[in-house]
């Protein structure tokens, strides 16, 4: 863990039990235990919160892409719709045409 192997871990124990007596030692221990359980916990809650942040940032990259594909085909369709309408126009201009060329042939 932080370089303390059992002999270590047996003198800390042992000053520990002779500092603060055998009655509050467990008492200390448990609150001990408790401190690190709650540390434990925030770490992963923030663990997951920076998970959780990655997994949005992932989904609103996905999101822009797809409104800026819908923009995209949107104006291509508005440019097709573009073209048509002037086509339209056109015809609309030979029939038209062809409508007076057909009253003076039929004069």
């Amino acid at each position: 863990m932080f370089g303390i192997g059992m002999p270590e871990l047996i003198i800390i124990f042992v000053i520990a039990l002779i500092i603060i007596g055998p009655k509050k030692l467990p008492d200390l221990a448990r609150a001990l235990g408790k401190g690190m359980a709650e540390f434990r916990k925030a770490t992963n809650e923030i663990k997951s919160n920076l998970d959780m942040e990655d997994e949005l940032k992932g989904i609103e990259e996905e999101l822009a892409d797809s409104v800026s594909g819908l923009l995209n085909e949107s104006e291509t369709e508005e440019g097709i719709k573009g073209k048509d309408d002037t086509k339209l126009e056109i015809n609309k201009g030979q029939d038209k045409e062809s409508g007076i060329e057909k009253k003076e042939n039929d004069r």
